[in-house]
Parts: C-alpha cells; sequence; structure tokens
C-alpha cells in the first residue's frame, strides 16, 4: 500500500470522460472514506457520430 504511480484516478477519468462521455465524480469525508461515482451515458455521442458517417 502506498506505492505506485498515482496515475490510475487520471487513466479512469479519462477512459469514463473521454471514451464515453461521462463523468467521473468523488465524494470524501476526511477519515471516513471516500466514494466514486461513475455515470455513464446509454449510448456514447461518438459511437452515433461513427454510425451516422458509416
Amino acid at each position: 500500500m502506498g506505492k505506485g504511480s498515482g496515475l490510475d484516478l487520471t487513466i479512469s477519468y479519462q477512459i469514463v470522460t473521454e471514451l464515453h462521455q461521462g463523468k467521473l465524480n468523488c465524494n470524501s469525508t476526511l477519515g471516513k472514506g471516500a466514494e466514486f461515482v461513475v455515470t455513464l451515458p446509454l449510448k456514447a455521442k461518438k459511437i452515433q457520430q461513427q454510425q451516422v458517417n458509416q
């Protein structure tokens, strides 16, 4: 524990927001922990645009 590059959350954020057009939120309380909420759309805009272009 406590070791690593610290990039996992950055990569997760990019995947959720850029690839899937979703949202990644963090709710935390000092000494009690953190909750991460991932919200994804039913269909991503990029996927819809690709289907229209085909």
